[in-house]
């Protein structure tokens, strides 16, 4: 049995029943990995040894004491610690750095007994919607490899894509997750601010990044949403786990009432393909009975405050790196910092003023509207080789963060968003819509979206069968 080609629900019941053991799942991976990787890069560090001491662990125990995962393999994006693990955080200023103890997200993993046995490919810092650094490399697009895999998560997106994982975390401040979902024709969700508890640094309250899952299909993303979930009084924006499950409200996937459709969010450019790909969406859930509006929440100043009150943030979280490793740092990260040391105080007061009627906008957008679609990028996976994309539709950008405004406009709102896999171009690229609902409300979300997905008609093929 090739078990890497199952779902995460479905190796989670066979390891429930103890037809496979996690000693049986990581073995599958091994394999896999050994057979994909070296073409696609997504999955630099790996850490067996360390996984199958813990699924010995977990074998141990009765299936009842088992956690909600049973042993099932999971991929951590390397910004998070992992203790005993490299994390390098892809700079090079930390290539050699082995993380003492385990950030608060990998606890909640390791405390439902899921098994870490790698990290994934992410741009230095996270920062850019083309993964790569100098320590690792390139992660190239599995349906492409002349492709990127956007950022930051595109490791992540990638390794899932290809069968190399069942479930990964991602990050997102300006679309890390959904941009390499939408690139890998996976599924990754962006959660309301403060569901998924996170070791703090930087800025105490931020509510711009957030951690999220990733997987090939919304299920097997809501199964793992619901184990990351949880409040400590480490994070002081972390909320209470709910009583009802998230697995819960999939599985009912109850059709939405009244969906907004949306080109560009009225922040152009979107390429003209895309834009094609979000009608026929609009047209196909007309037909499976759903009020679908052209409409669009006033987000006009989104690009404003996105700039400012990133270039804040890096400035924050970055300034010691800076001053003492510059010359590590890629020109793009300088920009962003440097861009952060010339705000003056009235940039970041005027950004938050002008953050809380976005954030009123799309909330109040949202009395009307169950769920609102539109790209999860502007364009299709563009080449490898370029740093990010320099233009679309005949308007050129003019820093790294500008092709990514589609989704640093829907992180100010705090809304929850996923990017759900919508098919492919004719030269067989993969294009993801961008839903979203209102803050907190993640269960008509993940329940929309499951119905879509199972009404949408496009085959998937995943993971893809590799033959490079």
């Amino acid at each position: 049995m090739e078990l890497y080609k199952l779902t995460a629900l479905d190796t989670i019941k066979l390891l429930k029943s103890e037809e496979i053991s996690p000693l049986d799942c990581l073995k599958s991976l091994q394999n896999r990995i050994t057979e994909v990787d070296q073409h696609i890069n997504a999955l630099p560090t790996l850490c067996f040894d360390r996984a199958e001491k813990k699924a010995k662990k977990i074998m141990r125990k009765t299936i009842d004491d088992r956690g909600e995962l049973y042993g099932l393999p999971i991929v951590v994006k390397d910004l998070i610690d992992v203790s005993g693990v490299k994390c390098t955080s892809g700079s090079l200023i930390f290539k050699d750095r082995v993380a003492e103890q385990s950030d608060i997200l990998v606890e909640n993993i390791e405390n439902n007994s899921g098994l870490i046995y790698a990290m994934s490919n992410t741009p230095e810092f996270g920062a850019g919607g083309n993964t790569f650094n100098e320590v690792f490399g390139k992660t190239l697009n599995p349906w492409d490899l002349s492709k990127s895999v956007a950022g930051s998560s595109g490791g992540s997106a990638a390794a899932l894509a290809t069968g190399m994982a069942w479930l990964a975390h991602g990050s997102d401040y300006g679309g890390s997750l959904r941009s390499p979902a939408s690139f890998c024709s996976i599924v990754g969700m962006r959660p309301s601010p403060g569901r998924i508890a996170s070791n703090v640094s930087g800025i105490l309250d931020q509510t711009l990044g957030v951690n999220g899952p990733m997987a090939r299909n919304v299920k097997d993303l809501a199964l793992f949403f619901d184990v990351l979930l949880g409040q400590t009084y480490k994070d002081p924006t972390s909320i209470p786990k709910e009583e009802k499950s998230f697995l819960d409200n999939v599985l009912e996937a109850k059709k939405p009432r009244k969906v907004a459709i949306s080109q560009d969010l009225g922040i152009p450019p979107v390429d003209p393909t895309i834009r094609e790909f979000v009608v026929k969406a609009g047209k196909e859930l007309e037909k499976l009975g759903i009020v679908v509006e052209e409409a669009t929440p006033d987000l006009s100043e989104a690009t404003y405050v996105s700039q400012i009150l990133r270039a804040f943030s890096f400035y924050v979280n970055l300034k010691s790196q800076y001053l003492e490793n510059k010359k590590y740092l890629k020109e793009d990260i300088i920009w962003n910092i440097e861009k952060g040391m010339s705000l003056t105080v009235d940039d970041i007061a005027n950004a938050n003023i002008k953050r809380v009627q976005i954030f009123n906008n799309m909330q109040d957008f949202f009395d009307q509207y169950d769920l609102l679609i539109c790209p999860s990028t502007i364009v299709t996976p563009f080449p490898v080789e370029q740093t990010y994309v320099k233009s679309c539709d005949g308007i050129n950008f003019s820093n790294y963060i500008e092709w990514l405004n589609i989704v640093s406009a829907v992180t100010l709102t705090g809304s929850p968003a996923l990017s759900l896999p919508y098919g492919f171009t004719p030269d067989g690229l993969p294009v993801g819509l961008q839903v979203i609902s209102r803050f907190r409300n993640e269960r008509d979300l993940l329940s929309g979206a499951a119905f879509i997905e199972s009404n949408i008609n496009f085959k998937n093929y995943l993971p893809i069968d590799v033959k490079y």
